[in-house]
């Protein structure tokens, strides 16, 4: 027997076989820090902590607020924090209030939101790649392309050098010297350990050995790098002078991250403007009011990125040149969606239909990915098959008809990016298309169900000791997850209203380890077990 099917079956006698399917129809058509788990045999002591109770959750957000770990309100975004962290912990405060109406709840996300609203480009006077000083949140090291420009022994500069790679700021341009004009060019990013060397180049364009030629004819190379020269009118000429240069990330606003931030803030707008008990209240009327009004000023710094598709469908692209690593290509899934909720929200509370018709627009796409496999659960990869990442593209021989300036080439035909989509990036996708259904929007109930299949029938089973974990994609695939990935369980808490067994088995997982939440996204973990514990 594999442990797989020990898994799945050794989950299936834990939790029972109930289920509650809701409505009829058939389907249709980025990064989370690891949390810490402590295990605990099953027959140990009781839990020292119940994740259904507001103490629990009380007790791990002063924890959390207290820690100053990643993820803090008062702290920029430049490496994810907000984005991956707080956008986590305002979403909490939310399911909190959802799960006791307490206005405590509301006042702790004021708070926050107040502090993560100050961190904004526009509020802190920074910019943008190009300049752009916006009401959103900028990132840089690890999402963006590292570029050094390296100038000539007269301080003009001659050649720009880029690296698509992760951890771009640990990257490191060097030049050494050669004879008759040539030298020898070297890129190391010191985080991968990864090198690529390219003896004997020279300035000439018209030379066998033009440096620009070299490095795009060596695509695809360990630290993704390509040049492109800064000259003016580019002639045989002086090379760079000698010694080495740090690469620095370009900073730009990510739309995947601006949806997660966003999307609390509407919904907390949602929430008030809905409830006329809350907005008699003028506090949360007034902070309603300026968090509506700053969501849509975020989200409308990505409409540059906005497409409409064929069919009623859209998504994002991120336009060729944009300084990230697959420039020119649809975005994943999980980043185009992540916009999609703050959407449905403002649909909620505004009178544009914008927002109605690209969240049902994204909400189409999405549905065109799903298959219903064998054991009717929904599966969808990461990248859209409509992206050319999906199938692999080559380079075309010109960087200016290529699909990429960053990435020239990716895969090879028909042999792209096509892994399933995983745990956490499927909860984001999976509470898009919950929001999306509630709001009468392309998705309804046997959808739903679908959803809850792929977490109770493709992704939740246990260890071979019998401690409840799940696989890594939704497909069932990618084996045991690692801790990042099943500790985000709880996020899918969403879809439990199809099948309880989403809840057990997400609950068991912290109850087997007895979890410290120490990022936000575990807050958000914790409050949807309280969310759903208190259904009745």
């Amino acid at each position: 027997m594999s442990s797989g099917q020990f898994g799945r079956r050794a989950f299936l006698r834990r939790c029972g076989t109930s289920a509650m399917v809701l409505g009829a129809a058939g389907v249709g058509a980025v990064g989370v820090p690891a949390l810490t788990p402590t295990p605990r045999a099953l027959a140990a002591t009781p839990s020292a902590y119940d994740y259904t109770t507001r103490a629990t959750y009380d007790t791990f957000d002063r924890a959390f607020h207290e820690s100053g770990s990643s993820g803090q309100p008062d702290q920029p975004n430049e490496a994810g924090g907000l984005a991956w962290g707080q956008s986590y912990v305002l979403a909490s405060f939310l399911r909190m209030y959802d799960a006791y109406r307490d206005t405590y709840y509301l006042d702790r996300f004021v708070h926050n939101a107040d502090l993560v609203l100050a961190n904004r480009d526009s509020e802190r006077g920074v910019t943008d790649y190009a300049g752009r000083s916006r009401p959103a949140w900028r990132t840089t090291n690890p999402y963006t392309v590292g570029i050094a420009r390296l100038s000539d022994a007269g301080g003009a500069p001659v050649l720009e050098v880029r690296s698509a790679l992760a951890y771009a700021d640990r990257a490191t341009a060097t030049v050494r010297a050669g004879e008759g004009g040539r030298f020898t060019l070297s890129v190391t990013n010191a985080q991968y350990g990864r090198t690529d060397t390219f003896a004997d180049v020279t300035m000439d364009p018209a030379g066998p050995d033009y440096v620009v030629d070299r490095v795009y004819d060596a695509y695809p190379t360990g630290t993704m790098v390509t040049v492109r020269d800064l000259r003016p009118a580019p002639a045989a000429g002086d090379p760079p002078a000698p010694g080495d240069t740090a690469l620095a990330s370009a900073p730009l606003v990510f739309a995947v991250h601006t949806g997660m931030i966003s999307y609390p803030l509407a919904w907390f707008a949602a929430t008030v403007l809905t409830d006329p008990r809350l907005c008699r209240d003028p506090r949360y009327a007034r902070k309603a009011e300026e968090y509506a009004a700053a969501a849509r000023d975020a989200a409308a710094v990505h409409d540059e990125e906005w497409r409409d598709g064929p069919d009623g469908t859209g998504w994002f692209q991120w336009p060729k040149g944009m300084p990230v690593p697959y420039d020119g290509n649809i975005q994943p899934i999980n980043q185009s969606v992540a916009l999609g909720r703050t959407y449905l929200a403002l649909a909620e509370v505004t009178r544009d239909r914008t927002y109605r018709d690209r969240a049902s627009r994204l909400a189409r796409m999405f549905a065109t990915q799903l298959e219903v496999d064998s054991r009717g659960a929904a599966t969808w990869h990461y990248w859209p098959t409509t992206s050319r990442m999906y199938d692999g593209y080559a380079k075309t021989g010109n960087p200016a008809t290529d699909v990429s300036i960053y990435t020239p080439a990716y895969g090879s035909a028909g042999r792209g990016a096509q892994q399933y989509e995983d745990v956490s990036h499927g909860a984001i996708e999976v509470d898009f298309a919950v929001r999306a259904f509630r709001s009468g929007v392309v998705f309804r109930g046997a959808d739903m169900a679908a959803f809850a299949a792929t977490y109770t029938r493709n992704l939740a089973t246990t260890t071979p000791d019998g401690i409840a974990t799940t696989y890594t994609r939704v497909d069932g695939g990618g084996g045991l997850a690692a801790s990042g990935q099943y500790l985000q369980a709880p996020r899918w808490m969403a879809v439990a209203w199809w099948d309880e067994r989403v809840f057990t088995n997400a609950r068991a997982i912290y109850d087997d380890r007895q979890v410290q939440p120490g990022f936000g996204s575990g807050l958000l973990c914790v409050a949807n077990l309280n969310w759903y514990a208190r259904r009745g």
